[in-house]
C-alpha cells in the first residue's frame, strides 16, 4: 500500500501543473463556483460559526469514546445480521476483503467512490487475485478507464475539461456521441448497467456509520451507490475507524454542513442508509453484508498532537478555498489526500521520509482555518509538521544555512541595522530596468521565487526604516 500517486520529484510535478492551462483554468472555475454557492447556501442556513461548533463538538465527542462507539457499532452490525472487521493496517482490510471475494467465487467487483478504500490500495489487491474492479463514480469511471488518478476528494476529475473527457471516451469505448455532460453520462450509464446486474460484490465507503443502530450513511449524487449496495448478493462498505456519529439526531448537523461545504449544494441527490442485509421476506439488498473498519494509523494520530485531525469530514472545503490547490491541483500534490487536508493528514498516515516536503505546499493564509465545518486548524498543524521536519532533519542544507545565517544578523542589532539600511540598494542591483531579475536573484532557490514574478526597483534608494525615521523627525518638529 502506498499514498503516494507520483514517482516525480515535487519540483517537477509542481511545475508541470503550474503549466498545465487547462488544469488551472478548470480549478480557477471550479472554485469560484463553488466558492460562491457554498457562501450562498451558508448565508441562506445562517449561524454558521454555531453550527461549526456543534459539529466540532460532536466529533471531538466521538473521539473521545471512540473505543465505546466502536464496540458498540460491533454489536449492533453483529446484531442486524451483518460481519464487522477490524484491520489494524491497510494490508489487514485488503485481505480480508480478498478472502470474502474468493469465498464468494467473485469475478467482478462494483465500486462506488471510497478514499479509504483509494487509501488502502484496494483496487490493485483484488486485480491482482483476478478480481475485476469497476469504479462506478462517474469521475472516478472516467479515470479508470484511462489510468489517471483522482485529483479531489470529492470531484475527482475536476482536472479534466469535458472536451477532453469525451475524447478519452472515444479513445477507450468507442463513443461516437458530444461532448455534452448529459449525453456523455448517459453513454456511461448504459455501459455500466449490465456491470451492475452481473457483479458477484458490491464495495463502498463510509461517510459514518451510527452505532446506536449499526447502520451506514452513505452521501451521493448519483444513483450508481444505491445500484451498488444492493443488487449484488454481498456488500462490503469500508471505513476509517473514526467516521462515525452516535446517532441520528448526531449525524444530522454533519450532513447538514457535509454537502454545503463540499460543492456549495443544500443537499446531496441520495442520503443512503444502509443497516445489515435483506431480512426475511425483503425483495431486495444483498444477502450478505459486511463492515471492514480500518485503523491504518488512526490509531497513532488519536494520541498524537495531530489528534484534531480525526474530525475531518472529507468534504473538500479546504481545497475548494486553497490557492496553492488552486495552481497545481490534486496531482501536484503526489498523493491520495491532496490540499490542506492532505497536506497534514498524508505525512501522518505515510510518514515524513516520503511526504516531510507536502507540509511546505502551504502558503499559510489560512483561508483552510476558516471554511472547515469541523473547525480544524489546518494551518497550524501544518505548522507543527515543518517543525517537526526541521527537527527530524529533513530541511535542506541551503534551508538550515539560511536559517543559520538569518539568526546570526537578527541576534545582532548594529549589523542588522547594516543589513536592513543596504538592502534596498542591494535588491536594485538584482533587477533590471524593466523589472526583470538578474544576477542572484536568477540563482538556486532564489530563481524559484524570481521566476514568476517581477522584482521591482525603487527609484528612491531609500529604506522605509529610513523614510521612517525622517517623517517622524518632520512629524515632531512640526508640534
Amino acid at each position: 500500500m502506498s499514498l503516494k500517486t507520483s514517482d516525480l520529484p515535487l519540483k517537477q510535478r509542481l511545475d508541470k501543473e503550474v503549466h498545465n492551462e487547462v488544469l488551472r483554468r478548470n480549478l480557477i472555475k471550479a472554485q469560484n463556483v463553488i466558492g460562491a454557492n457554498r457562501k450562498k447556501m451558508m448565508e441562506e442556513l445562517g449561524h454558521f460559526e454555531e453550527w461549526r461548533e456543534l459539529c466540532e463538538q460532536i466529533r471531538n465527542h466521538v473521539i473521545a469514546n471512540i473505543d465505546g462507539y466502536l464496540y458498540q457499532l460491533s454489536e449492533k452490525v453483529t446484531q442486524n445480521g451483518g460481519h464487522i472487521y477490524f484491520a489494524k493496517t491497510a494490508e489487514e482490510a485488503t485481505q480480508y476483503i480478498a478472502k470474502v471475494c474468493k469465498e464468494k467465487n467473485a469475478k467482478k467487483v462494483v465500486k462506488s467512490k471510497s478514499m479509504v478504500t483509494e487509501e488502502i490500495g484496494l483496487n490493485e489487491v483484488l486485480q491482482e487475485i483476478g478480481v475485476k474492479v469497476l469504479e462506478t463514480d462517474l469521475g472516478e469511471y472516467v479515470l479508470q478507464i484511462v489510468g489517471d488518478r483522482p485529483s479531489h476528494i470529492v470531484v475527482p476529475a475536476i482536472h479534466l475539461s469535458r472536451t477532453e473527457i469525451r475524447q478519452r471516451l472515444h479513445d477507450t469505448l468507442g463513443y461516437e456521441g458530444s461532448e455534452t455532460p448529459e449525453e456523455m453520462t448517459a453513454f456511461i450509464r448504459k455501459t455500466l448497467r449490465e456491470d451492475f446486474l452481473t457483479a458477484d460484490v458490491g464495495i463502498s465507503g463510509c461517510n459514518f456509520a451510527i452505532p446506536e443502530t449499526g447502520s451506514v450513511c452513505l452521501v451521493t449524487n448519483e444513483g450508481n451507490l444505491r445500484l451498488a449496495t444492493t443488487t449484488p448478493k454481498t456488500h462490503i462498505a469500508v471505513m476509517g475507524m473514526d467516521r462515525m456519529a452516535p446517532n441520528f439526531e448526531n449525524v444530522d448537523p454533519l450532513l447538514t454542513l457535509l454537502p454545503r461545504s463540499a460543492v456549495g449544494s443544500r443537499l446531496t441527490s441520495y442520503n443512503t442508509w444502509l443497516t445489515g442485509p435483506r431480512l426475511p421476506g425483503e425483495i431486495d439488498g444483498p444477502e450478505e453484508f459486511h463492515l471492514v473498519v480500518v485503523d491504518n494509523g488512526r490509531s497513532d494520530l488519536l494520541t498524537s498532537e495531530f489528534n484534531e485531525m480525526l474530525r475531518c469530514i472529507r468534504c473538500g472545503a479546504c481545497m475548494n478555498t486553497c490557492p496553492a490547490y488552486r495552481q497545481i491541483g490534486g496531482h501536484g500534490y503526489g498523493s491520495i489526500y491532496p490540499g490542506p487536508m492532505g497536506a497534514v493528514l498524508t505525512p501522518i498516515l505515510g510518514g515524513y521520509k516520503e511526504f516531510h516536503e507536502l507540509p511546505n505546499i502551504c502558503s499559510l493564509c489560512t483561508a483552510c482555518d476558516s471554511v472547515c465545518p469541523v473547525k480544524i486548524p489546518l494551518s497550524s498543524l501544518i505548522l507543527k509538521h515543518r517543525e517537526n521536519v526541521a527537527k527530524l532533519g529533513y530541511s535542506k542544507k541551503s534551508e538550515k544555512l539560511a536559517m543559520s545565517g538569518f539568526n546570526f544578523v537578527n541576534k545582532h542589532p548594529f549589523i542588522w541595522d547594516k543589513v536592513v539600511r543596504s538592502g534596498n540598494s542591494l535588491l536594485n542591483s538584482f533587477s533590471n530596468d524593466d523589472n526583470s531579475p538578474r544576477g542572484f536573484a536568477n540563482v538556486a532557490v532564489v530563481k524559484e521565487w524570481t521566476k514568476a514574478r517581477d522584482l521591482p526597483r525603487n527609484e528612491h534608494q531609500e529604506s522605509f526604516r529610513s523614510w521612517f525615521k525622517k517623517h517622524k523627525e518632520k512629524r515632531n518638529g512640526q508640534k
